[in-house]
């Protein structure tokens, strides 16, 4: 097996092997760009470092062979104490987790090879002490676990004592008692000296970016962004080039386009003077990529047609990292960039009308989860009200919360239910708990390519960066006379960058507004919202899934299908007897005689057909679903507790209500500790009679009205719960004996179904189908009863721990368990199908709304999903989705 790989060995559609850092390192090799020599240590290795340990067969011998390599390229050697060669050690994983695994630059460099490396740079001796002191710093925090905050401690206490506030304002000889003093904090938290040897100052920091693949806020991001566990990280040994020789040197970001809109022009940061991680690090504010073009016109240049020749290559934004030494333009790193939603879509319509993409792959390149941050509200402004200061706009949206000003603090409030603005002077990786347990992050340093920048917009979060008059101290912050304390609330625009005091209101979004038709003809042309139009469409035109919505009023059912729904998949009617109608529901239950029984039926039925008729008016023409009652009836009852206490004191006061005890022995009798089992479903329908016969009737009515009134009703009655074919057998025909009685001569056909929701109905689907003439999934209930754990375990002792471990990736009640509860999906569509071709299948659970979960449903072949009326426009997107990659076709 083949360990290391030179840079012009590799091409970008290596990233399993490469990482994405390394294959793109070497497409620019290979397209010819100016690149620093180096080599990629594969993601295999990292694998077989962690799973073996540090001795790896045949490794050291391949880092031998391709160092000689590289120092032959060089005309230097790695620890050349006259003519030393420096090398980066990089991560760089299949997938961009950006900050949360570790770098260490000027690897190789020693007390020996400080005067040596100053005679390289022209007798720069603050250049060579400087990145001598950055090494320490970096290999100290990376490789050994010292404490960053000493290292910046010390560099403050430096700054300090020369009178400065910038660390470029240190000179050679501050920089040296600098070096001496990172020694010292060095050996008091490790036990011995800053290594010497540089072959081994490489080997541990190879060593530990491996490791870093399972630090915990790496751990942590892959499970927020689904990135898989066992992918590893590859790891970039690349020839040092230096921006921080001086002023004509640096170092900067760039992007093809706007991340954060989508627009065409020069984006990016650039700071004189600097190394690379100094820019995303949010250390010192920069200055805009344009204003390169003053200081060093030809390197500006050069840069622009090798960033038009990359967008032009990858065919999409392309996020670079560059540095410039002494005027020579050095390209570090590029890859396609990470964006906002808005960017997202727009960058995908831009590309289509430049024809270097077609719609089908502008449908690839956004998500439904993207389109579900675009339709969050807006700040309503109409109260001008007075910005407090202005930052950055780095990642857009509105957020308001109090003010935390640490990760762990913001994870503390987060949990107790109150939104929370976690504000710092800048971010870094092991702030990441507290990103996202966060509505919003606030730095006073940084640009939109800070790590603050880059990780908010990945994750959707609102975000400004570089607010320079935010001045941060322990837990208040100040610009100019106003003082913010810890719990003020504040909220910000990550689109404008303004902040402001207190809590503003807001206003839709206008993609809602566009789906809900009331967008303002001004904002009609709108790019954003014509890129949503046009790519939508297409999903729409390309999906074979339909997608229906989860409705129990009128006014759900009206707005789903403004947003797109083709139906209703679940209707619950259980919510139809809250209320008022909870006096009708406990005369049902009191009933001593089937009189009183028939009465409280009696009363409650015309509700149902007036809740009905209105559901169907909305629906004119598309199908409805409607599941009967299915909770155990105990829930719409009192509490037991609450009965308990209240017959107790009556008794404790010599007094009896006969009514209460009654309803109290109810309780008792029906209560169910488990709301996943007992009395619920098809079997109230077995063992209360005329329960359901009074929806069914209801049902009926309810379609023939709407059809005397011209309308098209498609009414279609789901049985809950069913495990055994005899049950709905049993439900049906009782049914289709009132259905054919109120039908009469109407032209109203209604569908008797089932919902699969236990395991066994699942594993008998081939039986329950000749009963049945559509099913529709319930996946809460049956992940619930596959798992054997309910969904109020979510929130309990021990879940948190199963996603700790990984037993979980996400949990299976968010996005479906593919392997388990997936396969009884399976089992079910085609043990049904096969006994009734033609059989209507669909999924009513949360799931019906979730990317990840609508792919799956295509793939099994399902008809359609159904899912809340808010996320009807995401299950359209990303059954198109699934659709496309389905097809397999090249769209390049």
């Amino acid at each position: 097996m083949k360990f290391v790989y030179d840079f012009s060995e590799g091409n970008k559609d290596l990233k399993d092997l490469l990482g994405g850092k390394g294959a793109n390192l070497a497409e620019m090799t290979n397209l010819g760009l100016p690149v620093p020599p180096g080599f990629t240590i594969t993601t295999e290795a990292c694998r077989a470092y962690l799973r073996d340990g540090d001795h790896v067969d045949g490794l050291a011998a391949e880092i031998d062979e391709h160092l000689a390599a590289l120092e032959r390229q060089m005309g230097r050697r790695l620890g050349d104490a006259d003519d030393p060669l420096l090398v980066s050690v990089r991560s760089g994983a299949k997938f961009s987790m950006p900050g949360m695994m570790e770098t260490v630059l000027n690897v190789g460099l020693t007390d020996a090879s400080v005067a040596g490396l100053s005679r390289q740079a022209g007798g720069n001796d603050r250049f060579a002490w400087d990145s001598y002191r950055r090494l320490i710093q970096m290999f100290g925090k990376t490789v050994c676990d010292v404490p960053g905050h000493e290292f910046e401690d010390a560099l403050h206490e430096a700054k300090t004592a020369k009178g400065v506030t910038d660390d470029v304002q240190l000179d050679a000889a501050d920089l040296r008692e600098l070096v001496a003093a990172y020694k010292k904090v060095f050996a008091e938290h490790t036990g011995h000296e800053f290594p010497q040897d540089p072959r081994d100052q490489m080997d541990q920091a190879v060593a530990a970016v491996f490791r870093s693949w399972n630090a915990d806020r790496a751990v942590l991001y892959r499970r927020q962004e689904r990135i898989p566990t066992d992918l590893g990280t590859a790891v970039n040994v690349v020839a040092m080039v230096f921006g921080n020789l001086g002023a004509d040197s640096g170092t900067g970001v760039a992007f093809t386009r706007d991340p954060a809109s989508g627009e065409q022009g020069v984006y990016g940061d650039y700071l004189a003077n600097a190394q690379g991680e100094d820019v995303v690090a949010g250390i010192r504010n920069t200055l805009a990529l344009a204003e390169l073009e003053k200081l060093d016109k030809r390197s500006y240049d050069e840069l622009m047609r090798i960033m038009a020749t990359l967008e032009g290559h990858y065919r999409d934004l392309c996020d670079i990292e560059f540095t410039i030494e002494r005027g020579k333009l050095w390209m570090l790193q590029t890859r396609v960039g990470k964006r906002t939603a808005a960017a997202a879509f727009t960058i995908a319509a831009q590309l289509v009308d430049e024809g270097v993409i077609d719609l089908d792959e502008a449908l690839t390149r956004v998500t439904g989860a993207q389109l579900g941050q675009l339709m969050f509200p807006r700040f309503d402004l109409a109260g001008d009200p007075s910005a407090l200061t202005r930052g950055v706009g780095a990642s857009p949206g509105a957020a308001y919360g109090e003010v935390v000003f640490t990760s762990e603090r913001a994870v503390e409030v987060a949990a107790g239910g109150k939104p929370v603005i976690l504000v710092r002077r800048e971010t870094n990786p092991d702030d990441l708990p507290g990103m996202i347990a966060a509505n919003g992050i606030l730095t006073s340093r940084g640009g939109k390519t800070s790590h603050a920048a880059v990780v908010a917009r990945g994750m959707g979060k609102t975000c400004v960066c570089g607010a320079d008059q935010v001045a941060v101290s322990g837990t208040t912050f100040t610009v100019g006379e106003t003082v913010v304390e810890e719990g003020d609330v504040i909220s910000i625009d990550g689109t404008t960058g303004r902040v402001y005091l207190g809590e503003v209101p807001v206003r839709p979004s206008e993609v809602v507004q566009y789906f809900e038709g009331d967008l303002d003809p001004a904002r009609a042309n709108d790019p954003l919202v014509a890129a949503v139009h046009r790519i939508l469409t297409h999903a729409d035109s390309r999906r074979a899934l339909r997608v229906r919505t989860n409705a129990d009023t009128g006014t759900d059912a009206a707005r789903a299908r403004r947003f797109g729904a083709q139906g209703i998949g679940l209707c619950r009617t259980e919510h139809m007897f809250l209320g008022d109608r909870r006096e009708l529901v406990e005369r049902l239950i009191l009933a001593r005689t089937d009189t009183d029984r028939d009465a409280a039926l009696a009363a409650l039925q015309p509700l149902q057909r007036a809740d009905f008729l209105e559901i169907f008016r909305e629906m004119n023409g598309l199908p409805v679903t409607i599941r009967l009652i299915d909770p155990p009836l105990h829930e719409f009852l009192p509490s037991l507790e609450e009965l308990a206490v209240r017959v107790a004191v009556q008794h404790e006061h010599g007094r009896r209500d006969e009514h209460d005890e009654r309803l109290l022995a109810a309780v008792r009798r029906m209560h169910e500790q488990n709301p996943m089992l007992g009395l619920r479903g098809v079997r109230l329908g077995l063992v209360i009679p005329g329960l359901f016969a009074m929806q069914v009737r209801a049902i009926a009515e309810a379609a023939v009205a709407l059809a005397a009134e011209g309308g098209a009703p498609r009414p279609e009655i789901m049985v809950p719960l069913v495990g055994a074919v005899q049950e709905l057998e049993t439900v049906r025909a009782e049914a289709e004996r009132i259905i054919a009685e109120v039908i009469g001569d109407s032209p109203v056909e209604i569908l008797i179904g089932t919902m699969i929701e236990v395991p066994r109905a699942a594993l008998t689907a081939g039986q329950i189908a000749e009963a049945a003439e559509f099913f529709s999934f319930g996946t809460n209930d049956l992940t619930q009863m596959a798992w054997g754990f309910s969904r109020d375990d979510v929130e309990g002792a021990f879940f948190w721990r199963y996603l700790e471990l990984g037993i979980f990736g996400i949990s299976p009640f968010e996005s479906i368990d593919a392997d388990g509860v997936g396969r009884l999906v399976r089992i079910a569509t085609e043990e049904g199908r096969a006994a009734r071709p033609g059989l209507k299948l669909g999924v009513c659970g949360e799931h019906g709304g979730d990317p990840d979960s609508v792919r799956f449903f295509h793939e099994v072949g399902l008809d359609y999903v159904s899912c809340s009326p808010f996320r009807v426009p995401i299950a359209r997107l990303e059954a198109g989705r699934a659709a496309v990659d389905t097809d397999g076709s090249d769209h390049r």
